[in-house]
């Protein structure tokens, strides 16, 4: 088992916390179908990313603003097959209170809304796509993320499973565990360690208080 010692650790929502994967799908699909366009361009990179930047790379010549709000639209009130993630809820209970928060790139309105459908608790602040100009693969969101905490980047811990959302957090500085939920094992090696599932990480306990304190995280790594 390895260990890690972090000051903080800001977690992805979708494919980490959260399976949402059957209303993106849906989404993108319904979307896409009004409009003609081909779902499966979209499907293939929008993982980790804000919908609006999403089309900006597939579709330019869209106005991505007011397309990702109705891509919201259909998306916010979908909660049709939405399932925590196995040891979700386990892990956020046994970390330290305001050790930890969430760094999406949905929408306030759907992040909240995901995480109560499926019973999690919900940090007092977290990073959503209302919060930043720039999404990931940027590390606005995760340095806002560690503000938020109080914690320097280089203390962090990030838990993601997209590729677009490591690289954000290695900008911003911080170590980053990988689940294989959503994407091939290999395409996650800019991480710092790949795990299999989120139940293969587990709070060992903690050193210091207050400012000080560090969290040590136990990890089954692939």
């Amino acid at each position: 088992m390895r260990t890690l010692e972090c000051g903080g650790v800001l977690f992805d929502l979708d494919g980490v916390l959260v399976d949402s994967a059957r209303v993106v799908v849906r989404t993108w699909d319904t979307w896409a179908g009004q409009k003609g366009l081909d779902a499966g361009r979209f499907i293939e990179i929008a993982h980790g990313r804000r919908p609006a930047e999403t089309l900006r790379l597939i579709a330019p010549d869209l106005d991505a603003e007011s397309e990702a709000a109705e891509l919201e639209r259909l998306e916010v009130n979908d909660t049709d097959g939405i399932l925590e993630i196995e040891g979700a809820l386990e892990l956020l209970g046994s970390l330290p209170e305001g050790s930890w928060t969430v760094v999406t790139s949905g929408s306030r309105a759907l992040a909240s809304g995901r995480m109560r459908h499926v019973g999690l608790p919900l940090p007092e602040r977290f990073v959503t796509a209302d919060d930043v100009d720039n999404g990931k693969p940027h590390p606005e969101a995760y340095l806002k993320g560690a503000d938020i905490l109080g914690a320097s980047p280089e203390t962090c811990v990030v838990i993601e499973d997209a590729p677009a959302g490591i690289q954000s957090a290695r900008a911003a500085g911080m170590r980053v565990v990988a689940v294989a939920t959503t994407h091939r094992e290999e395409q996650l090696r800019e991480a710092d360690v790949v795990v299999g599932a989120l139940s293969d990480v587990r709070v060992l306990g903690q050193t210091g208080t207050g400012v000080n304190a560090l969290v040590r995280l136990g990890l089954t790594a692939r």
